[in-house]
């Protein structure tokens, strides 16, 4: 899934989460939708694929993994 497919789960979604590594980036696009773009471009890797694993739960979109992040939306 490309850059494409991250746009469209993106403009679906009022919130994401991405993590990679330690570092979470949250991106609340209800609050703010000018951090469209910046968000897409988080959820891409270095080949510029969207990174994985990658959930959507309702309009919240999680990309990457990370324990906490996942227990606090999926619990």
């Amino acid at each position: 899934m490309g850059s494409d497919d991250a746009r469209d789960l993106a403009e679906k979604a009022s919130k994401i989460v991405v993590s990679k590594g330690a570092k979470i980036s949250r991106f609340d696009l209800k609050r703010s939708p000018e951090t469209l773009d910046e968000a897409i471009a988080a959820m891409l890797g270095p080949t510029g694929n969207l990174r994985a694993p990658t959930i959507r739960k309702g309009k919240t979109v999680l990309v990457g993994f990370n324990e906490e992040v996942y227990a606090e939306h999926l619990a």
